[in-house]
């Protein structure tokens, strides 16, 4: 088979597309032959090199993907030949203290598929059928290949750790990003009074049309200014903040007494600079999150299957132009998903 490769790595000249083994199922694993992928931030920190990841190369990348039941192992139950698959890419031992009780993302062992193992950015992928959700007839594959690691995350964020109630404000910062775009319909789906940041009028007029209440381009004004100008003073209940190291000294100064930051992720870089005595006085929450539990991927996908939420879609490419979707992700061009498909499904 055809599958994006990382040699090493480095900048997009490390990505090749090109013949690699075919995999093989083991017995609790469904072979999916894949018809949409999509990429996400995660794939561009993957390809750069995390201190965590020791890969063994060449590594097939990607954590988003759709397609067809092309096989199953003889312990597989759930999915049979010809089944429509999307991949839930959060990997659990489902054993140790956290599986037992019900949160697989606090998982000791917990890992995500195309991050720390290989991925599904590939003609075909073996994967786990505890990884796998039913897709719909009348989906289109490029809303099933590119929803549900983005949809997952921001539905955790926002309903689950940040706990929004109606009524409450949310500001979401870079809300033409993968996250970003989901967190923006989900609090609006929720009841809150929205807030966004983009960098151009269309990513404004983007957010505007799927949920925010109010825009702000980042590039031209102060955010946290911004904020505390538009709430009198008060500032938000919560900041969905993924940028990390550019942004998170302002999202400190942008939350209301008692407020909540929730986090995923830094696109921006992993060790800002913070504000301890706002934190302690204002009385401060920094939550982390990360991926969803299966529970919470049913709940947010079946809001995706019915179309209450739409994952926006930049572009969509061959996988052998996989370099040109990651600069298209690193330059920040358009909003929402990256997609790619196999050469030979186009």
């Amino acid at each position: 088979m055809d599958a994006v490769k990382i040699t090493e790595h480095g900048d997009t000249d490390v990505i090749e597309y090109g013949e690699h083994p075919d995999p093989d199922v083991d017995r609790d694993e469904v072979l999916v032959d894949v018809k949409a992928a999509a990429l996400n931030h995660l794939d561009i920190w993957v390809r750069r090199g995390l201190p965590t990841l020791d890969l063994e190369m060449p590594h097939v990348p990607g954590s988003d993907a759709a397609g067809i039941v092309a096989e199953t192992g003889p312990d597989v139950t759930r999915f049979e030949e010809g089944d429509r698959v999307a991949l839930a890419a959060g990997v659990n031992c489902g054993h140790c203290e956290f599986c037992r009780s019900g949160d697989p993302t606090l998982c000791r062992r917990f890992h995500i598929i195309g991050e720390h193992v290989p991925g599904v950015h590939a003609e075909y992928a073996a994967i786990p059928e505890e990884n796998l959700i039913p897709v719909p007839e009348d989906v289109d594959w490029t809303t099933a290949g590119s929803a549900c690691l983005v949809f997952q995350t921001a539905w955790r964020m926002l309903i689950d750790r940040a706990d929004i109630d109606p009524g409450e404000k949310v500001l979401v910062l870079g809300a033409s990003g993968g996250v970003g775009h989901a967190a923006l319909q989900i609090a609006d789906y929720a009841g809150a009074e929205v807030y966004a940041t983009g960098s151009s009028q269309e990513k404004l007029d983007y957010a505007r049309e799927h949920g925010a209440d109010h825009v702000v381009d980042y590039e031209a004004e102060n955010f946290a200014s911004w904020v505390r100008e538009q709430t009198g003073g008060r500032g938000v209940d919560v900041v969905v903040d993924y940028i990390g190291a550019a942004t998170w000294r302002d999202s400190i100064k942008s939350l209301a007494k008692n407020g909540r930051l929730v986090t995923c992720g830094g696109t921006t870089g992993g060790n800002p600079e913070t504000d301890i005595p706002r934190i302690f006085w204002n009385q401060l929450h920094v939550i982390g999150s990360t991926m969803g539990t299966p529970g919470q991927v049913d709940e947010v996908m079946d809001l995706v299957w019915d179309g209450t939420f739409e994952p926006a879609i930049r572009e969509v490419l061959p996988m052998s132009e996989t370099p040109r979707a990651h600069e298209i992700i690193e330059n920040r061009e358009g909003f929402g998903k990256v997609v790619v498909r196999p050469d030979s499904e186009l």
